[in-house]
């Protein structure tokens, strides 16, 4: 490495026409500088750094929404230094937050919303740990009380799930029980389910909308496979539902379907407001059945700053902008406004599930039915020089991020893409990308030998 290569490699230059008599020309990358910049200056070099990031709109792998309208913009502008737990300083925030997660346990059919419990959270990550925690304690305490042991709790899953899954049995010392997927049982479906479930099993986790897929898991199968291991065994183990997608899909797509507290099994149910809640990254909710789904020893009654601030989460600090940012799509959108904005999106999931699936090169695992997300396969025989990898880089060339990725344990010798379409993926847009990809898969089958190897990594595809 030459020495104006090392150099840069541990400063950050800056521009001739930033500088200001006085200022430092580099500042160094990993260290703190010694001195003071104008706020001019700092600004560009993170506007610089920024601008290099990709493209939100043509990234079709991603969940999380980057768009909200100008309004809620300035919104979130005005109510960034926000503290979500700071309940006595911001009390309208701490109210509005309880008005949303009420208006999600009616939304999803809590049986007596007024007597469910809910809460905010940073994202489905943090709220699917509390749910966990809430099955392990409830689990605990009926062990005990029946003079049993505590010391050997298991959760029982799909091996589609997301990795926080694997984080809270690994963080909270529970064991993970994966239910492998198949060609056949291509999610949760209760088939085999009494293989898993024992006396030591603190609950089932079905998903509403896998992050490998966008399959929904079939509740009402599961609670039916529980119920004839109960008639069988009298265990009564409880369901909670992974909604980070799919709990706000389902209730405006299909009202019909029975996933939510409908379902007696059900206890809680998480989902991520920053998905196709709408909002800015750095929301999720956590919404029980009742009080009794969440024992009263893990919630903490804090005194702080001058009240008294009962709380369950595991972080403490944290925004209120995006809670109030949920609220204001909740007025703005209103039932009918969420329902267009996902049939839309349904509608090009729709459209290019139907175009992908009639090119000879692929075929479809699912297509974009259940909420807006859909996957394929390269069809078998239809090539041995080029894989989706390859693909997914040919597409990136463009500008679409479209990963590439094993399917989890069970089908772990085939590899999908995934694309997910969100608020503002128009129909143009969609059209542009099939025209893309058309273009690169006639590139690649035009090859005359293999490609080689791309020296892919595994895509994150959560």
């Amino acid at each position: 490495m030459s020495s104006r290569s090392a150099k840069a490699a541990v400063n950050v230059e800056l521009n001739p026409l930033f500088s200001r008599p006085g200022e430092s020309t580099e500042f160094p990358r990993f260290t703190i500088p010694g001195g003071e910049s104008l706020p001019s200056t700092a600004y560009q070099i993170v506007h610089d750094d920024a601008m290099l990031d990709g493209n939100a709109r043509l990234n079709l792998a991603t969940f999380v929404g980057t768009w909200m309208e100008p309004e809620a913009a300035r919104l979130y502008s005005e109510t960034v230094d926000k503290n979500m737990i700071d309940k006595d300083e911001y009390p309208k925030t701490a109210e509005i937050e309880h008005r949303c997660w009420r208006m999600l346990a009616d939304l999803w059919n809590a049986p007596d919303p007024a007597n469910a419990v809910g809460t905010s959270t940073i994202g489905s990550s943090e709220a699917c740990m509390l749910a966990g925690l809430a099955l392990k304690r409830r689990w605990q305490h009926a062990r005990r009380a029946a003079g049993k042991p505590t010391d050997r709790p298991n959760l029982v899953m799909s091996s589609a799930v997301q990795v926080c899954w694997e984080k809270f049995c690994n963080y909270f010392e529970v064991e993970a029980r994966y239910v492998p997927i198949s060609e056949n049982h291509r999610v949760l479906d209760g088939h085999g389910l009494n293989e898993y479930v024992d006396e030591n099993t603190i609950g089932v986790v079905a998903i509403m909308g896998v992050t490998y897929t966008g399959m929904y898991e079939p509740v009402q199968q599961v609670a039916a496979a529980l119920d004839a291991i109960e008639a069988l065994t009298g265990l009564d183990v409880p369901i909670h539902i992974d909604g980070a997608s799919g709990a706000m899909v389902a209730p405006f797509l299909q009202p019909e379907l029975a996933w939510d507290f409908r379902v007696p099994r059900v206890v809680s149910i998480n989902t991520s407001g920053h998905k196709y809640g709408l909002v800015y990254p750095g929301l999720g909710w956590v919404v029980w059945r009742d009080r009794d789904a969440l024992p009263e020893d893990l919630v903490f009654h804090v005194s702080y700053l001058g009240g008294d601030m009962p709380t369950f989460a595991l972080n403490f600090s944290r925004p209120g902008a995006q809670v109030l940012l949920q609220y204001y799509l909740f007025l703005r959108l209103g039932f009918e406004g969420y329902r267009a904005v996902h049939a839309a999106c349904r509608d090009v999931a729709g459209y290019l599930a139907h175009e992908i699936g009639a090119m000879d090169a692929f075929e479809l695992w699912n297509d974009g039915s259940d909420i807006p997300v859909f996957a394929w396969r390269l069809k078998p025989g239809h090539t041995d020089k080029w894989n989706l990898h390859h693909l997914s880089d040919r597409l990136r060339m463009a500008g679409w991020l479209v990963p590439a990725y094993p399917m989890p344990d069970g089908l772990a010798d085939l590899t999908v893409q995934r694309v997910v379409v969100r608020n503002g993926f128009t129909r143009d847009l969609a059209a542009s990308f099939l025209d893309d990809l058309r273009g690169a898969v006639a590139y690649l089958d035009s090859a005359n030998a293999a490609f080689p190897d791309p020296g892919h990594t595994e895509a994150f595809h959560h």
